[in-house]
């Protein structure tokens, strides 16, 4: 669904020597003369190739051995900018003086660079991982947005510019640009990975996840954030989650979620359609409001002196969220976890693995004065539940469309390997 070899190849490629680390950073560098100016995925950065180049040369003194080499030795990391790294400035997308914004480096991108990564810049987010787009474009049509508020990071992994990156969840902002640009986007249990080191835009939502070309490429990247193996799992039960939620995809996104089921289901995995979220509509709302009310109150000092500098999306917001009675933000968190044991109720009582759904209503929509519509991602964000979006086929636009995957809270260890299975079934493997 994208343009590069998937990551488990690279990494196997990069620290054996079979691919040296010079010559793929400058095949990159040919990708980013190629594309970047189009797509406009990252944050621009003068020298961003020497600066890779003398950082490749010194990891490579310190890992001479390609026996003891890193997991990640000399992969290149696309990081949103909204992440803390050391020698870059986070600006969030946004206006604002940006010595306001800075802080100590996320410990997971530290971690990433233990495991061997080298940083390869930051991509562009909407405003503070809201609705305010940056100028990111869809790799498979530029008409079109990618999606966010991770958009460069979905982006430049369907550009072939970066083999891994980094994005946020609040609502949708990991699934919904992995839909549009047609790679895996993965989104953890809530808390799962830390997000200290990442500038919050709701800190009982936020969640931090990654975008890879394929599922097996996010097991080798996963695994060792992890700290735990995926486990062996047998064939998963799907679960429908039929009412108004899986009501809210258009017609085109229906049509093909039904589709991809029913290959699902010849392929031998058994499926269970079952009414659940009969109030979606109060869960989307609640959601929402708590959304406005923690982003209000994060941004109160800023935007108290900052106003006339946000973006009209995210002042609404923040306008909104001042509105917010702490009752009702009280009644918003309690619903998270009301959500959640509702969910995995249904999946104890039907024997259900995993809830399937489309990532998005639809394809991504034309212009970029928008990044699309969350819906579809929102009520998983909301229980907390780890997520992932599987690229499936293409509309007959031409853009992607894919999968969505929830899994209950904490299985992330399982997901991931029945999304594996879900992949190569629908890609027609044995």
């Amino acid at each position: 669904m994208n343009e590069q070899m998937s990551l488990s190849h690279l990494v196997e490629a990069l620290r054996t020597g079979q691919k040296p680390l010079a010559v793929y950073l400058d095949e990159l560098e040919a990708r980013f003369a190629a594309r970047e100016a189009e797509v406009l995925a990252f944050v621009p950065e003068d020298g961003r190739f020497a600066r890779l180049r003398q950082e490749a040369a010194q990891l490579a003194q310190t890992y001479p051995d390609p026996q003891l080499r890193p997991p990640l030795f000399g992969v290149p990391v696309a990081v949103k900018d909204i992440f803390h790294v050391d020698g870059f400035v986070t600006r969030a997308g946004c206006r604002l003086p940006a010595a306001l914004l800075q802080g100590d480096e996320s410990p997971l991108v530290t971690q990433l660079r233990t495991l061997g990564a080298l940083i390869l810049g930051k991509t562009v987010t909407t405003e503070f991982a809201f609705f305010a787009p940056g100028p990111t474009r869809n790799p498979h049509n530029l008409a079109h947005t990618p999606g966010g508020s991770s958009s460069g990071s979905a982006a430049a992994v369907a550009a072939g510019l970066a083999p891994l990156a980094l994005g946020s969840q609040t609502i949708g902002s990991i699934n919904r640009p992995a839909a549009y640009c047609g790679v895996v986007g993965f989104k953890p249990s809530y808390e799962r990975l830390t997000k200290a080191g990442v500038l919050p835009l709701s800190p009982s939502a936020d969640t931090v996840g990654l975008f890879t070309a394929d599922v097996a490429g996010m097991i080798t990247a996963v695994t060792p954030l992890l700290a735990h193996e995926p486990r062996t799992v047998s064939r998963p039960t799907l679960g429908i989650p039929l009412g108004p939620y899986l009501e809210q995809a258009t017609a085109v996104a229906l049509a093909h979620f039904e589709e991809t089921v029913a290959r699902l289901a010849a392929a031998g995995f058994p499926v269970r359609r079952v009414p659940v979220m009969a109030d979606f509509a109060r869960i989307d709302a609640l959601h929402r409001d708590l959304v406005a009310a923690e982003a209000a109150q994060v941004h109160a000092i800023w935007y108290a002196q900052y106003a006339s500098l946000y973006h009209a999306k995210t002042a609404d917001l923040i306008e909104k969220g001042r509105k917010i009675t702490p009752e009702r933000m009280r009644e918003s968190l309690n619903n998270c976890s009301v959500l959640r044991s509702a969910l995995q109720t249904a999946m104890d009582v039907e024997g259900i693995d995993l809830w399937l759904s489309p990532p998005a209503p639809g394809t991504a929509p034309a212009g970029l004065e928008s990044t699309g519509d969350p819906v579809m991602n929102l009520p998983w964000t909301h229980a907390g539940m780890p997520t992932l979006t599987l690229p499936v086929s293409f509309a007959a636009n031409g853009l992607p469309l894919g999968l969505q995957l929830a899994a209950r809270f904490g299985a992330d260890e399982a997901l991931l390997p029945w999304a594996l299975q879900l992949e190569a079934a629908l890609r027609g493997a044995s």
